[in-house]
């Protein structure tokens, strides 16, 4: 795929968020790096952006939003290269330049389309990025759930994937994390499966059951795997809700937690060290769609280091621009979907606008307080 690829350009009357500040000015990008960031209105000439934003490509570490185009209805399964396509076209259009595609390896429930399609879909990225059809730089992030009877069978021939960016230890156990509220789970479930009572309590058995058999085997054994990897892959947790569980990825040498669920499990994640992750639709929403607790809530509390968009491409950016109501300054807050996420994984070569760095950026309006991206570049190429 061909995008306008200029090895040297310039933006002037720019609104620029650079890490620790806005100001209107120019710069110029050579070779895909940024070259000069110039404020003031002089300086550089070049396209005038009339003052619109111009901030960093956007990180994004936890999308699992492949999997709606994998299955767009309900039984319906759609071709993976065709499903691929359009998950990584949404996603530039969100302006995200960077994406880690969570793929779920291993499921609660019987006959997952989750575990039909992994290595498929791992395969499909591999393929359409080998064919330079892609227009992000998309890495993974594998989502193990713990309680999969067959986890380290499916997950050892990945553990070695040259794009793993990411792995996340998960329980989704009804009862406890996401799930500690049984009436939400029951609800949920009933609307996405249509089961009756009766079929909820009989698979609420074999879920218990499971957890029971598989969680502590397959975590030592995932341990295992990762500390055999020459290159250390950065480890998450996942739906933290007590201080036991923070401390438990702690000895493991967690990294990141992601969407802690109670106030008091993300302040002992944060006294550890752990970046902290809060679903973008959660804070466009202004509440959690499982009842835990809001990430407008941790902002306030300055616990809130990382967006991640979840299931809701679009969320990320309008997400970042509205914790400035939790008194993030915009710098701050652009920093959760850029730099703050990069730097966490180890991609120390993005995620802000400096000289030197990738000229991964955007080009941004705000209308009606939602803030709209007009263009995408990467590497100095316009890619949306």
């Amino acid at each position: 795929m061909h995008f306008n690829d200029h090895s040297e350009f310039s933006i002037r009357n720019a609104r620029i968020v650079t890490a620790d500040q806005v100001f209107t000015g120019s710069l110029s990008v050579l070779r895909g790096e940024f070259e000069q960031i110039t404020p003031g209105s002089g300086g550089l000439s070049g396209a005038d952006w009339q003052g619109d934003y111009l901030l960093p490509g956007l990180v994004e570490l936890h999308t699992d939003n492949v999997e709606k185009h994998l299955m767009p209805r309900p039984g319906v399964c759609w071709p993976v290269p065709s499903a691929i396509l359009a998950h990584d076209a949404q996603v530039v259009s969100a302006g995200i330049t960077t994406v880690l595609d969570a793929i779920a390896v291993g499921d609660l429930e019987p006959e997952s389309l989750r575990t039909q399609t992994l290595h498929s879909c791992v395969k499909g990225f591999d393929e359409a990025r080998d064919a330079g059809l892609l227009r992000a730089e998309h890495y993974l992030h594998l989502r193990l759930e713990l309680a999969e009877e067959n986890l380290t069978s499916l997950f050892a021939p990945l553990s070695r994937h040259p794009r793993l960016k990411l792995v996340s230890l998960m329980d989704h156990t009804p009862g406890q994390r996401q799930w500690t509220d049984l009436g939400a789970y029951r609800t949920q479930v009933a609307g996405r499966h249509g089961w009756c009572d009766e079929k909820i309590d009989e698979m609420l058995s074999i879920f218990s059951d499971r957890q029971q058999r598989y969680v502590e085997p397959n975590r030592k054994k995932i341990m295992q795997l990762c500390a055999e990897n020459s290159t250390p892959i950065p480890l998450a947790t996942h739906d933290d809700t007590t201080p036991e569980h923070v401390l438990e990825g702690v000895k493991e040498g967690v990294r990141i937690s992601e969407f802690p669920t109670t106030l008091s499990a993300a302040q002992c994640a944060h006294q550890h060290g752990l970046g902290i992750v809060m679903g973008a639709p959660n804070s466009v929403r202004g509440r959690s769609h499982s009842g835990n607790v809001s990430a407008a809530e941790l902002a306030r509390h300055g616990l809130l280091d990382i967006l991640s968009s979840d299931y809701v491409p679009a969320s990320l950016l309008h997400g970042a621009f509205l914790l400035q109501e939790s008194n993030y300054s915009l710098p701050q807050a652009i920093a959760t979907v850029s730099r703050n996420p990069a730097q966490r994984i180890g991609l120390t070569d993005r995620g802000e606008i400096a000289v030197g760095l990738r000229a991964d950026f955007l080009r941004v309006r705000l209308f009606q307080g939602i803030p709209v991206v007009l263009g995408a570049w990467k590497q100095g190429r316009q890619i949306a």
